[in-house]
């Protein structure tokens, strides 16, 4: 409370789930969630779609592999959430220990129908989209769990002769090595030209908040 009061707006990213909704119930002024906990993380969904609609002129009717952590992985919940408005087809691939949440499938399928794979190959030729996370160390209590599904995935050059010659793969940052750098240079990489869309995005979110409060 005492930070908005501070401010015009409140930008707050915190480690703890439901740490957004707590304070926006105290803020004074608007308040932006720049991540929250595990479970959301709006702004870089509003990036995403924004990405996609730039580079693909398009959303409804494409089809999105969506892999990595999405157990953990409070941008994939934001995008699926996001997705709901749209005709996608979307296809989760995750190891079975960072399968998406069981207490969050309910809400997203009502909105976003999807199928899941352990797979990342199975379908890749039939992506326009792939959207690829890393596998978050600090999200596990115990190491040694994080060392079995580490490296799960990998995106390597070889693997562009199976997708899409117009695919696009995207990243929500900061990357380990579930993209090989090799790929950077490739025109199907956009994820850099995704973090430049996130500066435009939030940019445009900070005007529009400001516009209404009179600023």
């Amino acid at each position: 409370k005492i930070m908005s009061l501070y401010s015009d707006v409140l930008v707050l990213r915190h480690q703890l789930d439901g740490s957004s909704r707590f304070a926006a119930e105290v803020s004074e002024k608007p308040m932006i969630n720049a991540g929250s906990g595990t479970e959301e993380h709006p702004t870089q969904a509003i990036l995403d779609l924004y990405t996609i609609w730039k580079e693909k002129k398009r959303i409804d009717g494409l089809k999105i592999g969506i892999v990595g952590d999405l157990k953990y992985g409070r941008t994939v919940y934001s995008l699926l959430y996001a997705l709901g408005n749209y005709k996608v087809d979307v296809h989760l691939i995750s190891p079975p220990a960072l399968k998406i949440r069981a207490d969050s499938t309910y809400e997203i399928n009502k909105r976003l129908p999807y199928k899941e794979s352990i797979d990342l190959e199975e379908n890749l030729d039939e992506f326009d989209v792939l959207y690829v996370t890393r596998i978050q160390k600090e999200r596990f209590a115990d190491v040694e769990e994080y060392l079995k599904v580490k490296g799960s995935y990998k995106i390597v050059p070889d693997m562009l002769k199976k997708m899409k010659d117009d695919a696009i793969i995207m990243h929500p940052l900061p990357r380990l090595d579930e993209i090989s750098p090799d790929l950077d240079s490739a025109k199907q990489a956009k994820y850099f030209k995704q973090a430049e869309y996130g500066k435009d995005t939030r940019a445009a979110l900070l005007a529009l908040i400001l516009n209404e409060t009179g600023f």
